[in-house]
């Protein structure tokens, strides 16, 4: 085995000190952070530019707009992380679905919401 070989798999094994726990837990957070305020912001974009719903079916004219928002927030994230240095590289297929589904989560709650035009 060659010397980098090694000295990553030292690397992995060895325990994390409390300082490396914290910087992680807190780019968690950073990023769970980012994630909701992305799915608030599409499903309030996705609201406001679908147009006015229709008040027999409550079906907005232009709903694609909406799918197209969600897409475009998950993909936008990347670069946010870019922006407030979190290594996005290091994030794992796990993750990135993670990352989607909270940004789906709350732009679907927040458009439905916004969609609701009387409570019962």
């Amino acid at each position: 085995m060659s010397e980098n070989v090694v000295a990553a798999e030292v690397e992995n094994t060895r325990p994390r000190t409390r300082a490396e726990k914290q910087i992680e837990h807190r780019n968690r957070i950073k990023r769970t952070l980012v994630a909701c305020f992305m799915g608030i912001l599409t499903g309030a974009l996705s609201f406001y530019l679908s147009g006015t719903p229709d008040p027999v079916n409550g079906l907005q004219p232009n709903a694609i707009i909406g799918i197209l928002l969600l897409a475009a927030g998950v993909v936008f994230q990347k670069h946010i992380f870019m922006l407030i240095r979190i290594d996005y590289m290091a994030l794992t297929g796990k993750d990135w679905f993670y990352q989607s589904f909270m940004t789906f989560a709350l732009w679907f709650i927040t458009w439905t919401i916004l969609l609701t035009t009387t409570v019962l």
